[in-house]
C-alpha cells in the first residue's frame, strides 16, 4: 500500500512540474511589462523587484521552477500586479 501511495504521489508531483515551468516566463513578462510602465515605487522597492526578477530568472533557467514561481510572486506583490 505504501508503494502504491508513493507511486501516485510521485506521478502527480511530476505531472505538476511542467505547469511551473510554463508559469515562470509568464510571470517574468508581467514583471518586465510593469517595470516598463514606470511603477510608483521607491528606489529601494524598485531595486528589490529587480533583484527578485533576476533571481527568479536564474532559478527558472536552473530548472528550479517552483522556487522561481515563489520568487517572482514576491516581485509581483511589490508591483501590485496579479
Amino acid at each position: 500500500m505504501k508503494v502504491l501511495f508513493t507511486a501516485i504521489f510521485l506521478s502527480l508531483f511530476l505531472l505538476a512540474m511542467p505547469a511551473y515551468s510554463f508559469q515562470c516566463p509568464t510571470d517574468i513578462d508581467k514583471i518586465v511589462a510593469a517595470l516598463d510602465t514606470g511603477p510608483d515605487l521607491t528606489a529601494d522597492e524598485l531595486a528589490e523587484v529587480e533583484k527578485l526578477l533576476a533571481k527568479g530568472e536564474a532559478q527558472h533557467d536552473a530548472g528550479a521552477h517552483a522556487e522561481a514561481v515563489a520568487t517572482l510572486a514576491k516581485a509581483k506583490q511589490l508591483l501590485g500586479i496579479e
